[in-house]
């Protein structure tokens, strides 16, 4: 009889099933609406930044869709980037082709990648392909072409994904930007709304061409496994707002979703961590608006729980409003706090191994402590690696004792630059919103 350890059937098995590529680690993921990032909207006004961006800590640009924009029930004067017109096409309003190569090649030359978004769920009503292929399209009752079913998308008609030669066509397009433009991969569009084996036959022809990154618009635990090197973290998102709007228990996402989190979700899956992004800003508030005094403390809670941190352009900056998405609306560059929160959260990021991303990271263990309906508190180790993580996620002042018998030491404290002991106890006197993080490298400062 064979023994337990022997027998394959009760072996654990890797539920994710392809590989982050390499730079992945310990990246940070910033958001650029090419058409308010600059006065000019342009691809050469962004090439300016990037080196900007680059000190900020930022490692993976995605660009919202460079594709030309439909005509045909357009909404506003400039359209939706999400009606693409030409899948191969460059829009016009952001510059040339050549334009669009030397922005790639910039961010490259920063040590930087840039992902593009794709949108293949649907297309613009007068995309080539309604006229060429007509059968490549979703019916209505009716028979005419129909838009996304309940939402608000008039301005778009849907695919229907049973059709192979569909299929073909647009992993080809996908092809076709990592072999003619070099791209280093691509945020999908409602990503669930499109067949998970269509991502991931996808995800195998594009990793012929070269090791790229996929970020999926979904929270769908499948995507993961064959598709998607990431997915968007919706859910931390909305506990985090109920928090800081409505007063809602610190214990609504210590025991409730994190612990879930924790034990569901494959290690090897990467979540996107936001406060903000071009659909919460344009459509629901902006990032003080939504999370107020909050805003800092629930910014280093992204950074410190495990995932991929994303910034929307413009954040740095204190953006307080929702930039429009149908017209033009510059963002107000100026000096904010915000860079400089960034910029010390991702330095630690970057080197600390224990915040790095996925399964590369250290999982987040509770540290117990005697507030837990205001104070989360927490630690994350890797290879010697350590970061503990204490913050009031209250309007309230607080006294929290917490047991830090596991975790003594002397650790450095990342926002003041101080030394500090650690001892079996730990007593803190926090402000409402405030937070401490300390952290070591290799058992040292």
């Amino acid at each position: 009889m064979k023994s337990p350890q022997s027998d394959s059937r009760y072996q654990p098995k890797t539920y994710v099933e392809i590989k982050n590529p390499e730079w992945v680690k310990n990246a940070t993921l910033y958001e650029l609406n090419v058409r308010q990032f600059s006065e000019e909207g342009s691809f050469k006004a962004v090439e300016k930044q990037i080196p900007r961006l680059k000190k900020m800590g930022i490692d993976i640009i995605w660009l919202m869709p460079v594709h030309p924009i439909g005509t045909v029930n357009r909404k506003g004067s400039l359209g939706s980037y999400y009606s693409v017109k030409d899948y191969l096409g460059i829009n016009p309003e952001f510059g040339s082709e050549a334009d669009f190569r030397n922005l790639v090649r910039a961010i490259h030359e920063h040590g930087m990648y840039v992902i593009l978004d794709w949108v293949a769920n649907h297309s613009s009503w007068d995309n080539a392909l309604a006229t060429e292929h007509p059968d490549w399209y979703a019916r209505s009752r009716n028979g005419e072409f129909q838009s996304t079913l309940w939402r608000d998308y008039d301005d778009i008609i849907d695919f229907d994904y049973r059709k192979p030669e569909l299929r073909k066509y647009m992993t080809e397009a996908l092809k076709f930007w990592v072999k003619e433009y070099d791209i280093d991969g691509y945020r999908c569009d409602v990503a669930s709304f499109v067949p998970v084996d269509f991502w991931e036959n996808a995800r195998a022809e594009l990793e012929d061409l070269k090791p790229v990154f996929m970020l999926a618009e979904a929270e769908d635990k499948e995507l993961h496994r064959k598709a998607f090197d990431a997915t968007y973290n919706w859910t931390l998102w909305n506990i985090l707002h109920q928090i800081a709007v409505s007063n809602k228990s610190v214990r609504s996402l210590s025991e409730a979703y994190i612990a879930e989190h924790l034990s569901i979700f494959p290690k090897e899956g990467i979540r996107l961590n936001f406060t903000d992004n071009h659909d919460k800003n344009s459509w629901e508030g902006h990032q003080y608006s939504n999370f107020g005094a909050a805003l800092k403390a629930v910014t280093v809670f992204t950074v410190m729980m495990d995932g991929m941190p994303l910034v929307y352009n413009g954040q740095e900056a204190g953006l307080d409003r929702s930039l429009k998405f149908f017209e033009r609306d510059p963002i107000v560059w100026k000096k904010h706090e915000n860079e400089a929160i960034y910029t010390t959260l991702f330095g630690l990021k970057h080197q600390n191994q224990a915040l790095w991303n996925g399964s590369r990271g250290g999982e987040m263990v509770r540290i117990m402590n005697d507030q837990p309906d205001q104070v989360i508190s927490f630690v994350r180790e890797k290879n010697g690696d350590k970061v503990l993580t204490f913050i009031n996620l209250s309007k309230e002042n607080v006294n929290v004792k917490c047991d830090t018998s596991l975790d003594p030491g002397v650790y450095e404290n990342l926002f003041t630059g101080r030394s500090q002991q650690v001892l079996q106890k730990m007593t803190l006197a926090m402000e409402p919103w405030e937070y401490v993080v300390l952290h070591q490298s290799n058992g040292r400062l």
